[in-house]
């Protein structure tokens, strides 16, 4: 059997499970949130579209929202996040969230010092508010290396049919590269927390990580009977971020 072959089973089972799990939640009425941030071209456009493959349309909302209009930046920075928070039995994904404060907005100079050091103060406490009304929140940071999001990049321009995601914003992820380290080194440091850490992905090996991310998902949102249908990630590949990871190598720079 290939390394292919096992990749597709693995990939399968976790999504079975992952299965298995929806229906339960949507018995029980749970409430989750998953937000998948990254840098550009880390993959979370694929791994959303791996983990949303065989859940239920009707419960489950992926989002991506766009930029704020000027009425949206005259209103609470969460406000409209707010409206598209799941309801019982509901499982929504952020495909980047109100953590484009932290990232895009603090790099590119989007938003004002003041509001970004407002963001990081408030957003520990507006989550744990989330958590306190019932909600579920899964965050997870898909880290990149230099080299292979060049590529990927590179490959976006090139390739026909992905050119739908090219970005205006494609050059400033390597020409400010050092930029987006420094501000997710900050973003993971000041909202990590007990009721809502972040788990850390490494995604140069797409395929590895895809199944990752769906088996940490069964683990944390599944009771032990379903979560016991799939092995759990791999370490190597999903670990829960913790200081020594912005030193010890996990974490590119």
């Amino acid at each position: 059997m290939s390394k292919h072959d096992d990749d597709n089973g693995d990939l399968e089972a976790a999504q079975l499970a992952l299965v298995h799990w929806q229906q339960h939640a949507m018995q029980t009425g749970q409430k989750v949130l998953v937000i998948f941030e990254g840098r550009d071209a880390a993959g979370k456009d694929g791994t959303i579209k791996r983990v949303a493959e065989h859940l239920s349309v009707r419960n489950t909302r992926v989002l991506a929202l766009p930029k704020p209009s000027d009425r949206d930046r005259s209103q609470w920075y969460f406000q409209r996040y707010v409206e598209h928070l799941p309801a019982a039995g509901e499982t929504v994904i952020f495909n980047r969230s109100w953590y484009n404060r932290a990232g895009v907005e603090r790099v590119m100079g989007f938003s004002t010092p003041t509001e970004q050091e407002d963001f990081l103060r408030d957003v520990p406490t507006f989550e744990s508010m989330l958590v306190g009304s019932g909600l579920t929140i899964v965050k997870l940071w898909l880290d990149v290396s230099k080299a292979e999001q060049a590529k990927r990049l590179k490959e976006r321009h090139t390739d026909p049919l992905k050119i739908l995601k090219t970005s205006p914003l494609d050059a400033a992820a390597q020409e400010r590269w050092d930029g987006y380290t420094a501000a997710r080194d900050e973003m993971l440091r000041r909202t990590h927390a007990s009721l809502t850490p972040w788990t850390c992905v490494r995604s140069d090996r797409k395929p590895a990580a895809r199944v990752a991310v769906i088996r940490h998902m069964v683990h944390a949102l599944a009771p032990k009977a379903i979560a016991n249908e799939v092995a759990a990630p791999d370490p190597k590949v999903l670990f829960r971020f913790d200081l020594s990871a912005l030193t010890d190598g996990r974490l590119e720079r």
